[in-house]
């Protein structure tokens, strides 16, 4: 099968040895695949150079068979990342906040038109919905939201954007049962919701190894190594005590 994303002896330097290492990995579209591993094992710096945020000190990260270093902004869309600290834009309301996730496929007036006044609220109230949320807190501003209509205006944002392959950096951290199981299902919907379209391929970092059976595939990182890679089936206790095994 075709891969989408490769990475190729990638390794990342840190003060305290490597946050990566000599990693080769491939997704193909499709798949879901949970990222285990202890704080501190990599996972975040993982998510980073896979959406070419971070270049990496040694090898090679390549998106659809190109370099993503090689990719245009517009290209790089089809990348989309969620991360545990959400990145929201706190000065801007929820619109303004939602349509950043199409900024790659607009122009710098369109970028600017849309800080004086919101751009395309059809499209930004789908995205809301998609999330579930109403879409009455359209023009609210992000600090009058709770944590929880936070985390689902990141999501909407990320919808607005439309990729073809989702990472998230540890989505479920710190959440509640019942939004954990609704983020959990939004992103793994493999589906279109209205005129919102949620793709199948999703990396997900994650602590919780009682859901991994979501997932068609554990990747697990120990001090910046692949340790298992592989069906979530096979993922048993001794792999999971392997993985985050104290050092």
């Amino acid at each position: 099968m075709t891969q989408i994303l490769e990475l190729r002896g990638v390794k990342v330097y840190g003060y305290r040895g490597d946050r990566l290492s000599n990693i080769d990995l491939t997704i193909t579209p499709g798949e879901r695949i949970a990222l285990l591993g202890s704080n501190g094992a990599g996972k975040s710096t993982l998510i980073a150079v896979a959406n070419g945020s971070l270049t990496p000190d040694s090898g090679i990260v390549l998106w659809g068979g190109r370099p993503i270093t090689h990719l245009r902004q517009h290209q790089r869309q089809a990348i989309g990342t969620l991360w545990q600290d959400l990145r929201l834009l706190e000065e801007l309301n929820v619109a303004q906040n939602v349509n950043a996730g199409a900024l790659s496929s607009r122009n710098l007036m369109w970028a600017i038109a849309n800080l004086l006044y919101p751009l395309e609220i059809k499209a930004c109230k789908e995205c809301l919905k998609a999330a579930g949320l109403s879409t009455k807190i359209i023009f609210a501003n992000i600090r009058e939201l709770s944590g929880g209509q936070r985390q689902r205006v990141a999501l909407a944002r990320l919808l607005r954007q439309r990729p073809e392959l989702i990472l998230a950096d540890e989505p479920l951290f710190s959440l509640d049962p019942i939004l954990t199981e609704e983020i959990l299902n939004l992103l793994l919907a493999r589906t279109t919701r209205g005129p919102v379209v949620i793709h199948k391929t999703l990396l997900m970092s994650m602590h919780q190894p009682d859901l991994i059976h979501h997932f068609d595939r554990v990747i697990g990182l120990r001090s910046g190594c692949v340790v298992f890679d592989n069906s979530s089936d096979e993922l048993d206790a001794k792999a999971l005590a392997w993985i985050y095994q104290s050092e």
